[in-house]
């Protein structure tokens, strides 16, 4: 699934091209997530004025509205000059002037969706219960340490879930807590100051150097047709059994919740 940093990647790429574009037509394929809540025909003639991020949702404010995108469990966009016919998985078209942003999605779990702004009941249903955005001057460790006190929940879930910092998904949260020299099972209000500075550190290192790298292409992430190269220096993410590139020691695999953890017996604790 793209997490913040595969979005943010999306964001910074396709922002250029579309800021200031006019909006010709907008194309629908097969359905969604959820619907896009207006008829495609009444977007024409609205100029996109700004492309921003929230978690993992690409906000396009319009003259006249918003655009929320959200790429689900397998999306991409790509921009495109000159479009071909959409393919088989190609279930939405921004068409502009100047050229057409096109959501490729094979599973059909992302969405499109339409609102008048972020005051709107739909957007505030899906935004308003997102944590601090980690890459800003917001996320501090004295935000990370009020969000985690008297939560007895194993500090991944807590970092999985996205209340108290968005963003951080499984492969991200593996890797700061590496980093940090935390064990994923961990109570989260057992953390103390000095392993919570850390951990703010390493959570905000590693989506830096993901962002930098182009985030994560683990399955079928693309942007513009490129893919990321954050997973050839993955630490202990899909590494069970490799030996600890710090310490020598074999990646442990636990499962959390339904999800895979990694991480090393020896070098956190």
């Amino acid at each position: 699934m793209p997490e913040l940093p595969e979005v943010e990647v999306t964001r910074l790429r396709i922002a250029p091209a579309l800021e200031g574009a006019r909006l010709l037509a907008v194309r629908l394929g097969k359905p969604l997530r959820w619907p896009l809540g207006v008829a495609p025909q009444a977007l024409a003639g609205r100029v996109v004025q700004a492309v921003r991020r929230r978690g993992k949702y690409l906000l396009l404010r319009l003259d006249h509205g918003l655009l929320v995108v959200h790429l689900g469990m397998s999306g991409s966009l790509t921009w495109l000059a000159q479009a071909p016919p959409p393919g088989p998985h190609d279930h939405a078209d921004l068409v502009t002037d100047r050229g057409t942003l096109r959501l490729h999605d094979p599973r059909r779990f992302g969405a499109v969706l339409y609102a008048d702004g972020e005051d709107d009941g739909r957007v505030k249903k899906l935004l308003d219960g997102l944590g601090v955005e980690p890459l800003t001057p917001d996320f501090t460790p004295e935000a990370l340490a009020a969000g985690l006190r008297g939560r007895r929940a194993p500090i991944k879930a807590v970092l999985l879930g996205g209340d108290v910092v968005v963003g951080v998904g499984n492969i991200y949260a593996s890797e700061s807590l590496f980093l940090a020299g935390i064990r994923p099972t961990t109570p989260a209000a057992r953390l103390g100051r000095a392993r919570i500075g850390r951990l703010h550190a390493a959570i905000r290192q590693v989506l830096q150097q993901a962002v930098e790298a182009g985030g994560s292409s683990l399955r079928d992430f693309r942007v513009n047709g490129q893919s990321g190269h954050f997973q050839q220096d993955l630490w202990v993410y899909g590494r069970a059994g490799q030996p600890c590139r710090a310490c020598g020691t074999p990646i442990r695999l636990l499962r959390q919740g339904q999800r895979s953890s990694f991480y090393c017996p020896r070098c956190q604790r």
